[in-house]
């Protein structure tokens, strides 16, 4: 028997064919094998029809039992203790990052009804930065005769779809949670079928889709949950100039200015918001797109193809593009603040190596784009007077349009990158939660020297806080 043998080996891999005759019924059967963290993997294979016999024709779908039955004996030799063992070698055992190319397992018997099912929210769960937040999953059995006891718990993020990260997993009294996510993941243990987790402190990262997985033995099922933030998309480009961004450099370019990359869902969101922008950028799955509110002949015209177009014009979209050698802007997104940005002007209008020191003197640092675009857009920040920012542009945000504030919508408006030496601006600072102001109101910004304003020493070394 050795070529069924290494038929057998090499089909083990294989996925399981769908039914390809109406009307019959679809069995499932698998063996053991080792897997990730030393577990045994449920192998899984379909076998058309209802018996077991070997095949009777060309072109007939077999089922292991048929091909390899030294392999489904091996299944069924004492299943509960190997899956104690597997179990408790995987909470013992560190993830290795994301896992690609994962296999959901699945294994339930024909005739069986005691299946697991899981229930998750439909639509998405909405939080913001620094939340805290419940992704709902619950799961019950279709007989009531399964105990709860025993139950694996799993929640991972889906990171595109063939990656996964491991963000929690528990089984009876061992829990555990993975990277970044330790410390503010825990389950929220609402009575029997509760597998819902409790996200704290949400990061900007946390965004996305996320799979609670329950397993009971030999059967399983899995629900998806999708986390959005309340926020904002901001365009951004670099001092350099427009289209100088690869993808790495645009994920970059975000992470500097407080915020990631934004999804396509929610460029989509902005445009409907009104976002208007005749330049494309980089989105968090690889596309390059930008949305159009207003439509006119430069920004691709009334008739062109995009999302959601019409009359009130579209997201146009250049597709996927080649992530490492072509190069646009950046479409990012950032969320609530857990601080304050205020402007701070001083006597005189200083240059940007000056900006630094005048918010260290407040106990603050100088403003990034994302947290203007933050504080404008969730903290209505509203100065119609522009300020340097830690990127070296010139902004300021406006709640309240006005003819003499930059135009008759809202927004944060942008004067580029200035000439750092000339000292045209005041500054835009940050403070974070519980940082204390050294200097109350009452207090101005200048150089101190002999003869005041007319004379002494107006080196940005010198620059102190003065009493107005």
């Amino acid at each position: 028997m050795p070529g069924r043998r290494r038929d057998c080996a090499a089909r083990r891999d294989l996925p399981s064919p769908s039914p390809g005759v109406p009307g019959a019924q679809s069995r499932r059967v698998g063996a053991t094998r080792p897997g990730l963290y030393g577990q045994n993997e449920i192998l899984v294979a379909e076998k058309e029809g209802q018996g077991a016999s070997p095949p009777k024709g060309k072109g007939q779908e077999v089922g292991l039992s048929a091909w390899c039955p030294q392999v489904w004996a091996g299944a069924a030799l004492r299943p509960g203790a190997l899956w104690a063992a597997a179990w408790g070698i995987l909470l013992l055992a560190a993830p290795a990052g994301a896992q690609r190319g994962r296999k959901k397992v699945v294994h339930v018997l024909e005739g069986e009804s005691g299946s697991v099912v899981v229930q998750t929210a439909p639509g998405q769960v909405v939080s913001h930065r620094g939340g805290t937040i419940v992704l709902p999953c619950r799961y019950h059995y279709e007989a009531a005769a399964h105990s709860h006891e025993g139950v694996r718990l799993k929640w991972t993020k889906v990171v595109d779809p063939l990656a996964f990260t491991d963000v929690f997993v528990a089984l009876g009294p061992q829990h555990r949670a993975f990277g970044n996510y330790r410390g503010r993941a825990e389950l929220q243990g609402d009575g029997p079928g509760d597998a819902s987790l409790v996200l704290r402190n949400v990061t900007l990262q946390d965004y996305g889709r996320y799979e609670c997985e329950v397993t009971n033995e030999l059967e399983d099922d899995t629900g998806m949950v999708k986390l959005d933030l309340e926020g904002v998309v901001f365009p951004y480009h670099p001092r350099g100039g427009r289209y100088k961004l690869t993808f790495t450099e645009a994920q970059r370019a975000c992470a500097e200015q407080d915020g990631i990359l934004a999804s396509a869902e929610q460029l989509h969101a902005a445009w409907r918001d009104g976002l208007d922008w005749c330049n494309a950028g980089w989105l968090r799955d690889g596309s390059v797109q930008y949305p159009v509110s207003q439509p006119r002949e430069p920004c691709g015209g009334a008739g062109s193809a995009g999302v959601g177009e019409g009359a009130n014009g579209g997201v146009r979209n250049y597709g996927y593009r080649h992530n490492a050698e072509e190069r646009y802007d950046a479409f990012c997104f950032t969320s609530n603040l857990p601080g304050r940005v205020f402007f701070l002007k001083p006597l005189r209008p200083l240059p940007f190596s000056g900006a630094a020191r005048a918010c260290a003197a407040r106990g603050a640092a100088v403003a990034k784009v994302g947290q203007l675009f933050a504080a404008w857009k969730l903290q209505l920040l509203d100065r119609c007077t522009a300020g340097w920012l830690a990127d070296g542009s010139a902004r300021y945000p406006i709640v309240n349009p006005r003819a003499r504030c930059g135009g008759r919508r809202p927004g944060v408006r942008s004067l580029g990158f200035p000439d750092a030496t000339r000292r045209l601006f005041g500054v835009y600072c940050y403070r974070a939660p519980g940082a204390p102001d050294p200097a109350p109101g009452g207090w101005g910004w200048g150089w101190a020297g002999g003869g005041g304003w007319a004379g002494g020493a107006r080196d940005p070394a010198a620059w102190i806080p003065l009493r107005v």
